[in-house]
C-alpha cells in the first residue's frame, strides 16, 4: 500500500474533477430522486465509516489506485494501475454505506467519483467480488435495506412495462452506439480485438451462427422470442425461411417491420406484440426456435415456464438455439432475493441464470437436450467496449434526445460494469442449443 501527496497525483484528481464538474448539472430530483438525496442519520453515519475502512482495504490489496481531492493517493504506486477519483468522499461512503453496489453505482450517476479507467477499475472489483467484505462483516449486510423481488411469473402487463422501461426509451438511442444491424447483443468477431468497422459483419456471423445451430434453411417454419431491431429476421428470412417473430416493446416493433419491409421480406416475416407464453404452436410445431438473449428478462421463477413454452412450440426433433449471459450459480442464488442496481435503473424484473440452472430445468422439466454450447464471452467485453466508446462520443447528440448528464453516467457505468463481468469472467454468455426429443 502506498499513501502519499504528489504533485502529478494531485493534477489528476484536479483534471478529472474537473471534468466531472463540466458534465454535471444540477440533478432532477423528481426524475432521480434516490440520486439527488444523499442518506442521512446516525446509520449513515456509522456504515459510512464501515464504507471507508472497505475501500482503503480493497486499495491496499488490489491493483488499485484511491485517488482522495487533496491528492492523496492510497494503493498501487503504478501509474499504470486503473484509478478512482473521488470527488466526494463523505457522500460516496454513505451511499455505499448504507446502500451497498446500488449506492456504488447512485454515486457514480450523481458525479461523486470518476475514474480515468471505468473498466479497469470495475473488472479489478468483478475479479475480487468475493472477498471485498471480510467474513467477519457479512453479518453488516442487513443494515442496508435491500428490496425483495416477489419472484413469480409477472404478468403480462408487468412484463410490458418490464420491457418498455429499457427497449422503448427511444430508437434514435439505441441508434446513436449500435451498429447499422441495429442488433443488441453480443457479436462474433473474426479476430480480435476488433474495430468499429467490425461490429456489422461480426453481428451478422453470430446470427448466422445461432440459425446455421437451429438448422434454419429453405422453408423453415421459425420463431424468433425477443425481435430486438429485426437483424435476425431479415438473415432468416434472406435464407428462405417463414419466420414469426414476437415482442413486447413497441418501439422495437415498429422499427423492425420498417426494416424487414426496406429489406423487400415483408411476405416472409410476420412481428407480432405478444406474450411469449401466448404464442399458439403451427401446426406440429415449429422448425426452429431462436431468441438472443431474452431469457434474462423473464425473472428468475419464469425459467421454467420459458423453457417449458420453447419445447410446446418446436415439433419434436426440432431445434431451439437461445444466446443466454450467465453467472455463476452461488451468485445468482446469492442475489436473486435483492435488488440490485442494475435492476434497479437498466433491467427491472431481470435476473441472469447459471449454466447449471438451464442444465437442471431443462434436463428435469422439459424434452429439450443439449446438443451444443459455444462461448462468446471475450466478443461480449469487446462488443460493450465498442458500444461504451461509440455511446461516449454521442454525448452532445444524446442531450439533445433529452437524456442527460445523470442518465448518461448510468449507461456508462451500465455498459463498463458489463464488459467488466466477463473481461473478469465473472459473466459469460453462450449460443445454446437444444433438440427437442418429446415424443410426438
Amino acid at each position: 500500500m502506498a499513501t502519499s501527496t504528489s504533485g502529478s497525483t494531485a493534477m489528476s484528481a484536479r483534471a478529472l474533477q474537473g471534468t466531472v464538474e463540466n458534465r454535471s448539472a444540477a440533478i432532477d430530483s423528481q426524475r432521480w430522486p434516490a440520486v439527488a438525496k444523499v442518506p442521512s442519520g446516525l446509520v449513515a453515519t456509522a456504515s459510512a465509516a464501515i464504507a471507508r475502512g472497505l475501500l482503503h482495504r480493497a486499495a491496499a490489496r488490489l491493483p488499485l489506485r484511491l485517488i482522495h481531492p487533496d491528492g492523496t493517493l492510497v494503493g498501487a504506486d503504478n501509474p499504470m494501475s486503473p484509478t478512482l477519483v473521488l470527488h466526494e468522499p463523505e457522500a460516496f461512503a454513505r451511499r455505499v454505506g448504507r446502500h451497498g453496489l446500488i449506492g456504488f453505482g447512485e454515486s457514480y450517476m450523481a458525479g461523486e467519483w470518476s475514474s480515468n479507467d471505468l473498466t479497469g477499475v470495475l473488472t479489478v472489483f468483478a475479479e475480487s467480488v468475493g472477498d471485498l467484505v471480510p467474513r467477519a462483516l457479512h453479518w453488516l449486510r442487513p443494515i442496508a435495506p435491500a428490496f425483495q423481488p416477489i419472484w413469480r411469473d409477472p404478468s403480462r402487463d408487468q412484463a410490458r412495462r418490464n420491457v418498455a422501461e429499457h427497449y422503448d426509451l427511444s430508437n434514435d438511442l439505441f441508434a446513436e452506439f449500435l451498429d447499422e444491424t441495429m442488433t443488441y447483443s453480443s457479436a462474433l468477431f473474426s479476430d480480435l480485438p476488433a474495430t468499429w468497422h467490425d461490429l456489422a459483419a461480426a453481428q451478422r456471423r453470430k446470427i448466422d451462427r445461432l440459425l446455421d445451430a437451429a438448422g434454419v434453411e429453405h422453408g423453415s417454419r421459425v420463431l424468433e422470442i425477443g425481435t430486438g431491431w429485426g437483424e435476425l429476421c431479415i438473415q432468416a428470412a434472406a435464407r428462405g425461411a417463414q419466420v414469426q417473430s414476437v415482442t413486447l416493446s413497441t418501439e422495437q416493433q415498429r422499427l423492425a417491420r420498417q426494416r424487414v419491409a426496406a429489406a423487400g421480406l415483408s411476405h416472409l416475416v410476420q412481428i407480432d406484440l405478444c406474450d411469449y407464453r401466448d404464442v399458439t404452436q403451427v401446426g406440429t410445431g415449429y422448425d426452429a426456435i431462436v431468441s438472443v438473449e431474452m431469457i434474462e428478462a423473464v425473472g428468475y421463477r419464469s425459467w421454467p415456464t420459458y423453457f417449458g413454452t420453447l419445447e410446446r412450440l418446436v415439433r419434436p426433433g426440432g431445434r431451439v438455439a437461445i444466446q443466454a449471459i450467465t453467472m455463476p450459480h452461488h451468485r445468482m442464488k446469492a442475489t436473486r432475493n435483492t435488488q440490485t442496481w442494475m435492476q434497479k435503473y437498466i433491467f427491472p424484473g431481470g435476473l441472469l441464470p447459471s449454466t447449471q440452472a438451464i442444465v437442471e430445468i431443462t434436463e428435469r422439466q422439459t424434452g429439450l437436450r443439449t446438443i451444443d454450447t459455444a462461448s462468446l464471452r471475450p466478443h461480449y467485453a469487446e462488443t460493450l467496449r465498442l458500444w461504451r466508446e461509440q455511446f461516449i462520443q454521442k454525448r452532445d447528440a444524446l442531450v439533445h434526445l433529452g437524456f442527460d448528464d445523470v442518465f448518461q453516467r448510468m449507461w456508462e457505468l451500465y455498459l463498463a460494469y458489463s464488459e467488466a463481468g466477463f473481461r473478469s469472467g465473472y459473466l459469460d454468455v453462450y449460443q445454446w442449443t437444444f433438440e427437442c426429443r418429446t415424443n410426438p
